[in-house]
């Protein structure tokens, strides 16, 4: 099979997985904004909470896909299954500082600002999120694992198959029925709950019964903590963690700095944001599936098809966030009525999705370099890139136009900067990774890489 071939089988069978998940998201967006305006604002700002600490953590783990596929392309599948188990520790110390944050968000909150109204009910929200985060790790692990021996279609099941059972659950945790009291953005929280704790109970189940986990030995006991193979992943998990932090909270804090602007901006700003995630999912799918397949020919030793294959996931997330950003642009009107129903909320959110049209096209770009990059360990760079131009200039650059003003000119208290600013950084961003990534392929045959 060609090397696009399988790119694309192995991308479209994780963003349907992918799609399914973000359509909890999507769920919980249009049951709080059916339910009210002030659900969906605490959705807005508990769920940028979540997210900036989930995303670092789940980076942190999803960092060690090139180790896991190097080992299998270099066909040592016991090594993979022991390399597993200890990742659990890793996984284990990320579990319980995520949880700590969830749990006493106060100090967040009073930094940017979140309306007296707001915090409780976001601080509810967050207290059963924090339950959730430990099963959501520890499937994370198992996703890239699976994402790792180029098997993600199990995983892609479960994702489709909890789907029928969030819905439901939101729908009815949130309005209340059948002896349950209203719960609002809570409920939606208790409902992500149960599905995440079923979910990690049928991927245990899975890897005990399947025959194509046993040759990598997985389910043996655990041996004693080898600090030293901790410490390499955490060497390539946290600075990997740590930009998808600063990658993903240059968008999601804009939620809690757009939160004073009132529940109208807050509302519009949560259905972009939103929008925004379920388009990351195509070209997050092609990075994967990219530098999975990379990292196998790396560790086959076949450093030339891992080229080709960085150069075909490369043309085919080019041509894919073009086809999204163009249909974006054009059903923007639509697809902010389907997710409000007050006219201000629907005008703002439209305004805001031509930005998130012109958004995608760097944010596609730099995400399938940044993955590849790993491949190659390198992490610290592109975290330095991303604290520069995402955290300063895009989100920096937003607060200051919106709030303070800039050479002269009054500020402009609306979303709208924060994007148009975060569109800005991200195509530097973009630019900058491309060139490091051109440097990185055409580097002298005698330039090894770092080992796993």
């Amino acid at each position: 099979m060609s090397e696009l071939k399988t790119i694309a089988r192995h991308a479209g069978t994780v963003l349907v997985g992918q799609l399914a998940v973000m359509a909890f998201s999507v769920t919980d967006t249009l049951v709080a904004g059916r339910y009210s305006e002030a659900a969906l604002a605490a959705l807005s700002v508990g769920s940028a909470v979540y997210i900036s600490v989930y995303v670092g953590l789940m980076g942190v783990l999803q960092a060690l896909l090139p180790v896991w596929a190097e080992l299998h392309g270099a066909g040592q599948r016991p090594a993979v299954g022991r390399s597993v188990r200890q990742a659990l520790y890793l996984c284990g110390l990320t579990a319980v500082a995520g949880m700590a944050m969830l749990l006493f968000p106060d100090g967040l909150m009073r930094w940017t600002q979140v309306p007296e109204a707001l915090q409780g009910e976001v601080r509810r929200y967050l207290a059963v999120l924090a339950l959730a985060l430990p099963p959501s790790l520890l499937f994370r692990m198992y996703s890239t694992l699976n994402q790792a021996l180029g098997k993600p279609l199990l995983v892609t099941w479960l994702q489709i198959g909890s789907l029928f059972i969030k819905v439901p659950l939101s729908i009815w945790f949130a309005f209340g029925g059948l002896g349950l009291a209203p719960q609002g953005a809570v409920g939606c929280a208790r409902a992500t709950l149960v599905v995440n704790c079923a979910m990690l109970g049928l991927a245990l189940w899975m890897l005990r019964t399947q025959d194509l986990y046993r040759p990598y030995r997985i389910w043996k006991a655990m041996e004693r903590p080898d600090w030293r193979q901790i410490g390499s992943f955490a060497r390539l998990g946290v600075p990997g963690g740590l930009a998808i932090m600063v990658e993903v909270t240059s968008f999601t804090l804009m939620a809690l700095f757009v939160a004073r602007l009132g529940a109208v901006a807050s509302a519009g700003h949560q259905i972009a944001a939103n929008l925004t995630g379920v388009l990351y999912m195509l070209p997050l799918s092609l990075a994967i599936a990219t530098s999975s397949r990379a990292s196998y020919w790396l560790g086959a030793g076949r450093p030339q098809m891992a080229r080709s294959t960085i150069a075909t996931g490369l043309k085919l997330t080019v041509g894919a966030a073009f086809a999204l950003s163009g249909m974006l642009w054009t059903a923007r009107h639509v697809l902010a009525s389907a997710y409000a129903t007050h006219p201000a909320v629907i005008s703002l959110a439209s305004a805001l999705l031509a930005w998130v049209a012109l958004y995608h096209l760097f944010d596609a770009v730099q995400a399938v370099c940044v993955f590849v990059l790993r491949c190659y360990r390198i992490t610290l760079a592109p975290l330095l890139v991303y604290c520069v131009l995402l955290w300063g200039v895009g989100l920096g650059g937003g607060y200051v136009l919106a709030y303070h003003g800039l050479a002269g000119h009054a500020p402009t208290a609306t979303p709208v900067t924060f994007w148009a600013a975060s569109a800005a950084a991200l195509a530097a961003t973009a630019l900058v990774f491309t060139v490091l990534l051109w440097r990185v392929l055409n580097r002298p045959p005698g330039s090894a890489r770092p080992a796993s």
